[in-house]
């Protein structure tokens, strides 16, 4: 949270109601990522066995929807504000942070859910 900044009229309240909508975003992103991947490789059990381009688009197609979002809740939506510690992208005008989230992040999930998967057998 301190590398955004919220509009001071927001209370308590409205901050928690944005910080769980991120949340469900995110979650709804992940998803989105993952059917992507499923329909092109034409499984839904491509995680059990991860090729290189499947681990990639799966960041690939974070990082565009985060891309976009980001753009509309910092613009036309005024959800919230980057704050000065923000390093932002110059020409896509996205803050550093919810982009490293999504390089990230989706190679540890891929991991996690192979591991989980694999010991169930």
């Amino acid at each position: 949270m301190p590398f955004f900044q919220l509009t001071s009229e927001f209370s308590c309240l409205d901050m928690i109601r944005n910080c769980t909508i991120a949340t469900v975003g995110d979650v709804g992103i992940s998803l989105i990522a993952f059917w992507v991947v499923a329909v092109v490789s034409k499984s839904r059990q491509w995680f059990r066995q991860p090729r290189w381009w499947q681990v990639s688009n799966f960041i690939l197609v974070g990082v565009v929807i985060t891309i976009i979002f980001e753009a509309l809740a910092t613009g036309v939506l005024d959800r919230w504000e980057y704050a000065a510690t923000m390093p932002i992208l110059p020409f896509f005008g996205t803050g550093l942070l919810p982009l490293l989230q999504w390089i990230l992040i989706p190679p540890i999930i891929v991991w996690l859910v192979k591991r989980q998967i694999s010991n169930l057998k």
